[in-house]
């Protein structure tokens, strides 16, 4: 059983938290401004896609439409892909685009052919004001290997894209040009994985 603390820690803790909610008040008064955000998620770690999708199922949650675009993953079952297929297709379209990690296609000139298909099913889908949010899963990784131009979607971002629509970019190394448009960056750090203690990808972790 935890003691009660002694009054005067009651005391000072309330105090500091009074004081810590006005300085937080007095910050949030000056945020009024809402803009579709350009975020991207990278960095070593795991998560990335996982953080992206759960933004598109607060879309959905709230009745916001909303679309994903796969740049690397093939036909892979994964639990986000079919839950949204099978219950969420009329209010987030979904469209796996790529055939594999590049590694599993070894083939440099179809991966290319196949980051491009996908990049222009992203700006019809970006273009769209009624698309509230637009993920670009592992997008980065395409334009890691230069499958794409950097310079292109960034010009696109900021010159294309709706005023209130949102971009999630995911995939690590992402590139500096796409980290200086952004308006929220998230680099995933990496500290444990059990892949380096030889356990594989599971059902509902990774998929």
């Amino acid at each position: 059983m935890t003691d009660t603390p002694p009054k005067d820690d009651l005391a000072r803790h309330a105090a500091k938290m009074a004081k810590k909610k006005a300085a937080r008040d007095k910050i949030m008064a000056t945020k009024s401004d809402q803009k579709g955000l350009i975020i991207v998620h990278t960095g070593k770690g795991k998560g990335k896609s996982s953080a992206a999708f759960g933004m598109i199922f607060r879309c959905i949650a709230h009745q916001m439409p909303c679309a994903v675009v796969q740049f690397i993953k093939g036909g892979m079952s994964t639990g986000e892909r079919d839950l949204i297929l099978s219950k969420f297709q009329d209010i987030c379209q979904f469209h796996t685009m790529g055939e594999g990690f590049t590694w599993e296609t070894q083939d440099k000139a179809r991966d290319m052919e196949m980051a491009q298909a996908a990049w222009e099913k992203a700006k019809e889908l970006i273009r769209d004001p009624a698309n509230k949010m637009v993920l670009l899963d592992e997008i980065n990784i395409a334009l890691r290997y230069d499958y794409l131009n950097v310079e292109e979607v960034v010009t696109f971002l900021q010159s294309e894209k709706p005023e209130m629509t949102h971009v999630v970019l995911t995939g690590r190394n992402a590139k500096e040009p796409l980290i200086e448009a952004a308006d929220l960056v998230t680099e995933m750090e990496l500290v444990k994985h059990p892949f380096r203690a030889g356990i594989k990808a599971q059902i509902g972790v990774e998929y």
